[in-house]
């Protein structure tokens, strides 16, 4: 796995997904912040068939205010990697392109790289998933659903804790079921206050 915040998380997120059995068939939006936004994450979420509403990692350019590795176009069937200046070179069989001399006098250069011998990029396995999630992040459907939904994650643990940052009782069987019902509280509680109604002897959220 290539190395960024959060490796940890997102590759257990991404086993719990591939475990996941009450989802069912139907897509669903699998919502995390950037510490899931590995491409290895984004892999299985694609491969599951869901949509990620995932806040993608920020792309930090080598130079204050120059250009980042979306500035530079990628061809996967070509196998090269085109420069902001125009300059293409082959990507090499570890994912490797070395811009090397032709960064020499070009007045890219100061935006693109202060290295000696020229830019050079890594790109990950999954660039073009990648690349693909943070331009999809920018619309503002998804920053919309982000906005709304991703706070209540927090929340929800903030609740379950409050007051309780210990378990009460001794034995995992008591303080299971503790937890079981303290979260079917909460539950209810959120649906109550989303509107819960019995109507024509149905309950719905309204």
């Amino acid at each position: 796995m290539a190395s960024g915040p959060g490796n940890g998380d997102a590759a257990v997120g991404a086993d719990l997904l591939g475990k996941e059995t009450t989802i069912g068939a139907a897509p669903v939006e699998v919502l995390a912040d950037s510490a899931y936004g590995t491409g290895e994450m984004l892999a299985a979420v694609a491969a599951a068939g869901h949509t990620p509403v995932i806040k993608p990692w920020p792309l930090r350019p080598a130079v204050a205010g120059g250009s980042t590795l979306d500035d530079s176009s990628v061809d996967e069937a070509a196998g090269t990697v085109t420069c902001p200046n125009n300059v293409t070179r082959n990507i090499s069989p570890k994912r490797n392109a070395t811009f090397g001399a032709a960064c020499a006098g070009r007045p890219f250069r100061n935006p693109c790289t202060t290295a000696r011998d020229g830019k050079s990029l890594t790109l990950h396995p999954h660039d073009a998933l990648q690349r693909e999630h943070r331009a999809r992040a920018q619309e503002p459907a998804l920053i919309q659903t982000y906005r709304r939904h991703r706070p209540m994650v927090e929340r929800s643990i903030a609740w379950l804790t409050r007051g309780n940052r210990r378990v009460p009782y001794i034995g995992v069987a008591r303080n299971n079921t503790w937890l079981t019902l303290r979260t079917a509280g909460l539950n209810l509680r959120r649906m109550v206050n989303l509107g819960l109604a019995n109507i024509n002897g149905t309950w719905a959220v309204n």
